[in-house]
């Protein structure tokens, strides 16, 4: 029978990280570089190395030889032999890009479009880097800011109009007869450079008093780091979300969104399909975005912990996620394979004793396992 070990994840050094907050959570000295993510599971781009035995292996490895051991015969047949989450920890000094993710149908027809054409699957200007959808769900540690999802046409418009920015007036006008993704599509299809004028003219006018003044900061901020980008006019149609620590949310597949700063764990679906729309020096693929996005608005249910042992709610089988704040001794039994990962304090999980960034892996059929200590801790698994 497989026995639970340490996981150790593997960091994403991408620019808009934080060169601190890694390094603080997980007690290393900072190397000076940006430090975006930790990634903790088998994803075949970076995946875990387990400590098992004082070996090390990858996490892929070890679940590609034995999948029934490590996975459990139902989840292994679900997800075809392959660990169907995977669990980060976000730390955001900059916004990131304007992007959404598409379902799994979507997921598949792309990825064999691209094949047949015969983009290689690392190519920079690839979109669908897998057949997978890419739903997450996303755990503030400490203040997190986003805009996910659109705001409703009323109030997209009214924000446009307060602009004064003449150039908006069509999308203005759809967004006034309730129509999202006429506005949606009448900024993105500009030419670049209708668009550069654009984008100048909004973050101008949003570094002016007015209305909606958090939107107009976020926009100027966008917009200095990304000039001339039309991404920043379509932000503004989105829900400004914050989220105090240990509030979470839930993002399904088609809504737009932009991280813009904050400390978080999030997990989401083994995939690493994103379709952006700008906001970023990344490959932009408008016509994809623009098939796959959700352009119905929509309230943020924001989900707020009631107790120190909460489960979110994520509809989805690839993940579910609860949060654990730790004082004593507890007792778990999983229901399949698991991740419980330390984001502060001190904890033995399983006999194994972790710290911040520090993690275990849980195979199925390890049967009930002691979590002692004093800690935050999250429990990723399938939903």
């Amino acid at each position: 029978m497989s026995t639970p070990g340490v996981l150790i994840g593997a960091v994403q050094p991408y620019a808009w990280g934080s060169r601190e907050v890694l390094p603080r959570i997980m007690g290393v000295p900072p190397t000076g570089e940006a430090q975006a993510e930790l990634w903790l599971g088998a994803h075949p781009r970076a995946p875990s190395m387990l400590r098992r035995d004082g070996v090390d292996r990858p996490l892929s490895e070890v679940i590609a030889q034995d999948p029934e051991a490590e996975l459990g015969a139902e989840t292994a047949r679900l997800f075809r032999g392959e660990l169907p989450f995977l669990l980060k920890i976000l730390a955001v000094d900059q916004p990131l890009s304007l992007q959404t993710h598409p379902t799994r149908q979507q997921a598949q027809a792309g990825y064999d479009s691209e094949e047949d054409q015969g983009i290689p699957v690392d190519a920079d200007h690839r979109s669908y880097r897998d057949r997978n959808h890419k739903p997450e769900l996303i755990c503030a540690l400490e203040p997190f800011t986003a805009l996910c999802g659109f705001r409703s046409p009323d109030s997209a418009a009214a924000l446009f109009d307060s602009l004064e920015v003449a150039a908006l007036a069509p999308a203005t006008g759809c967004l006034q007869a309730g129509e999202i993704a006429p506005a949606l599509r009448c900024l993105l299809e500009r030419s670049p450079q209708a668009g550069a004028d654009i984008a100048h003219q909004v973050v101008a006018a949003c570094a002016q008093p007015g209305p909606f003044p958090d939107e107009r900061q976020w926009a100027v901020r966008i917009g200095e780091r990304h000039p001339g980008d039309i991404g920043v006019a379509v932000a503004l149609m989105l829900n400004l979300v914050r989220l105090n620590p240990g509030q979470a949310l839930f993002l399904e597949a088609g809504n737009l969104h932009v991280y813009l700063h904050g400390v978080a764990v999030e997990i989401m679906a083994n995939s690493d399909n994103v379709l952006r729309g700008g906001l970023t020096v990344k490959h932009v693929d408008v016509p994809a975005v623009l098939e796959v996005v959700n352009c119905r608005p929509i309230d943020v249910p924001v989900q707020s912990p009631d107790g120190p042992c909460f489960s979110f709610q994520a509809p989805a089988p690839d993940f579910g996620l609860a949060r654990v704040e730790l004082d004593g001794a507890r007792r778990f039994l999983p229901t399949g394979p698991e991740i419980v990962l330390c984001t502060s304090g001190r904890a033995s999980v399983a006999g194994h004793e972790i710290t911040g960034g520090g993690a275990v892996w849980v195979p199925a059929g390890t049967g009930e396992y002691d979590v002692v200590g004093t800690a935050l801790l999250f429990r990723a698994a399938t939903g």
